[in-house]
C-alpha cells in the first residue's frame, strides 16, 4: 500500500486544519486506516484509527474531542480533522495502513501497521 499525506503548513493556535491521506490500493475498506505523529524531539505517538467499515475509530486519550478521524473509500483516501489547535500539535503527522480484521481492536501501535506514508508538517504558532 502506498500512501500519501496532505495539508501541512502554519496554522494559528486555536484555529483549525485538515490532513488527508490517500491510498493506491485496490480496495481500500480491506485496511484499518491509522494517524500518528512525531514531534520534534519526541518518540512517534499515535493519533487516531479508523476501522475499514469506518463504524469503529479509536483515539489518543489526550486528543479526543479535538481530533476527528474519518474515511471515504470511494476516493481512497483517509482524514484527520484537527480543531483548536495548540502548539504542541506541531509535529511531522503520519498515515498509515494495516489490514483490517473485523471483531479485533483497532491497532495502535507502529508496529501494527504495515504501510506508512512519508508525513506531512506542520506548525501551529501561538
Amino acid at each position: 500500500v502506498q500512501l500519501q499525506a496532505f495539508g501541512g503548513g502554519l496554522v494559528q493556535a486555536g484555529g483549525s486544519l485538515r490532513l488527508s491521506c490517500t491510498a493506491s490500493v485496490r480496495t481500500f475498506s480491506n485496511y484499518v486506516m491509522g494517524w500518528f505523529r512525531q514531534a520534534p524531539g519526541k518518540e512517534r505517538e499515535f493519533v487516531a484509527a479508523i476501522s475499514g467499515s469506518a463504524d469503529s475509530t479509536y483515539y489518543a486519550d489526550s486528543l479526543k474531542g479535538r481530533f476527528t478521524i474519518s474515511r471515504d473509500d470511494a476516493k481512497n483516501t483517509v482524514y484527520l480533522q484537527m480543531d483548536s489547535l495548540k502548539p504542541e500539535d506541531t509535529a511531522v503527522y503520519y498515515c498509515a495502513a494495516a489490514p483490517w480484521i473485523s471483531g479485533v481492536r483497532l491497532p495502535y501501535l507502529a508496529g501494527e501497521y504495515d504501510s506508512w506514508g512519508p508525513g506531512t508538517e506542520f506548525t501551529v504558532s501561538s
